[in-house]
């Protein structure tokens, strides 16, 4: 994963690239996403091992603002 990213306490929780939007977020919230046809499950290497509470979604679905909110708090939460 790159570097570059909203970060909370050193930690990234969101982060642009390749024209996505990628959030960390809880393993049953990237599961509702994606049932929901709204993201899938973050594939970094690109290699079919996806990372379980990392969601991509592209332009036009789920409120990438709402969703970086909700990831700052699970990450906040969780770096404390």
């Amino acid at each position: 994963m790159s570097s570059y990213g909203l970060k909370v306490k050193g930690k990234i929780f969101a982060m642009f690239g390749r024209g996505q939007f990628v959030a960390k977020l809880t393993r049953e919230r990237v599961d509702d996403l994606v049932a929901w046809g709204e993201g899938v499950r973050f594939d970094p290497r690109r290699d079919g091992r996806v990372m379980k509470e990392w969601t991509v979604v592209r332009a036009g679905g789920a409120d990438w603002v709402l969703l970086a909110r909700e990831a700052y708090d699970f990450v906040n939460r969780a770096a404390s």
